[in-house]
């Protein structure tokens, strides 16, 4: 059997050092906002190359809040609309929504699963004030010209980079310092995956990292004052120990991945499935690598009889949930032609050369 997703074998990698970490947790008798989730905020901005990283409990928290602080500043407001993908995981269009702003979803380019940045002109309106570009699948949306059009009707950039840690563009810029702010998400399965939920908001912003801080502590901006009513979403200290840990190898975790999907670009050869678009840039960090097969219950059959690990990252449009109602008689063929055919298959920066191989043999014989 090869996994999907071999969570054991990527973390065992670190365990000395999680254990020692742990020890000197339990040794500081420090659990909450301490030392280490000040570090790892320093090293992840760092990183990204931003001024700020603001540690959180999860990474639909980190998109909320942000939200939340850009309303608390004035620069949005309830009803605002934000642009958004129709075909992100719901989690993005739930921030949107918790933050009493209205999501306008956006159609998805089949080539790149992201924004088609071509249409973005007719989802604006008077009450447009922002754009949330996602980086599915660990793939950097078009920036460039997200940027340009945001520029020119006077948006805010919110990228979600929940799946896309250390991406860069062909600027050497990382996810996370393309836009005013973005979210991340350190779930266990993230290209840099905590060992339980986080997730942090990294920006250039000064006022707005700090009324993140506030907002994510009960909205308070020392002991017991509270300037706003805010919500308890902090990132774990333990977490944020293991997270730095994690973050030294993340650059070489990346490669692998990338080293993995060349192999399967260039050695998958099966008409019937759609490989993804790449040119061995670093723009992309297959958080996930997502194929498209037209008969998807018949592919992911041969899958299961093969014992090969597989995914769908989504089987349901976001406008097709029942959670979503007011968007039921929306139609965007693109994003439903994707969520009916895609199918994510292994991939790890520790899977084998010999799984890897094995995973294209048994694909190519479908």
């Amino acid at each position: 059997m090869i996994p999907f997703l071999d969570l054991h074998k990527v973390n065992a990698r670190f365990e000395p050092q999680f254990k020692a970490s742990f020890q000197e947790f339990l040794d500081s008798g420090y659990y909450v906002l301490g030392n280490q989730v000040s570090r790892f905020e320093n090293l992840f901005a760092d990183f990204c190359g931003t001024k700020y990283c603001v540690g959180v409990a999860n990474g639909l928290d980190a998109l909320r809040l942000i939200l939340e602080a850009y309303k608390h500043l004035g620069k949005l407001k309830t009803g605002d609309e934000v642009i958004v993908a129709s075909n992100t995981f719901i989690a993005t269009i739930i921030a949107i929504k918790q933050a009493g702003l209205s999501p306008v979803l956006a159609e998805a380019e089949a080539d790149t699963f992201n924004f088609d940045v071509a249409q973005l002109p007719s989802y604006i309106s008077s009450k447009t004030k922002a754009i949330m570009p996602v980086h599915l699948y660990g793939q950097l949306a078009n920036m460039d010209a997200i940027n340009t059009f945001a520029q020119k009707h006077g948006l805010l950039i919110i990228e979600d980079a929940a799946q896309a840690h250390g991406a860069e563009n062909f600027s050497n810029k990382k996810a996370g310092s393309l836009g005013d702010a973005a979210g991340f998400s350190f779930y266990p399965s993230k290209n840099l995956g905590a060992l339980g939920d986080g997730g942090a908001v990294t920006t250039n912003d000064a006022e707005l990292a700090k009324a993140i801080r506030m907002f994510r502590n009960y909205g308070t901006s020392s002991k017991y004052i509270n300037e706003v009513l805010g919500v308890n979403s902090r990132l774990d200290e333990i977490q944020a120990a293991f997270l730095s840990i994690k973050l030294a190898g993340l650059d070489t975790d990346n490669l692998n991945r990338q080293k993995v999907a060349q192999r399967y670009c260039a050695e998958i050869t099966n008409p019937k499935i759609t490989l993804p678009k790449y040119e061995g840039t670093k723009d992309h960090v297959f958080h996930l690598f997502v194929v498209q097969v037209e008969d998807r219950a018949s592919f992911v059959a041969h899958l299961t009889e093969h014992k090969v690990g597989h995914l769908i990252h989504y089987p349901i449009a976001p406008h097709q949930q029942k959670a979503l109602p007011e968007f039921k008689d929306l139609s965007f063929p693109i994003a439903e032609k994707l969520h009916n055919t895609v199918v994510s298959i292994p991939i790890s920066p520790v899977m084998t050369e010999k799984q890897v191989s094995e995973v294209i043999a048994v694909i190519n014989r479908y």
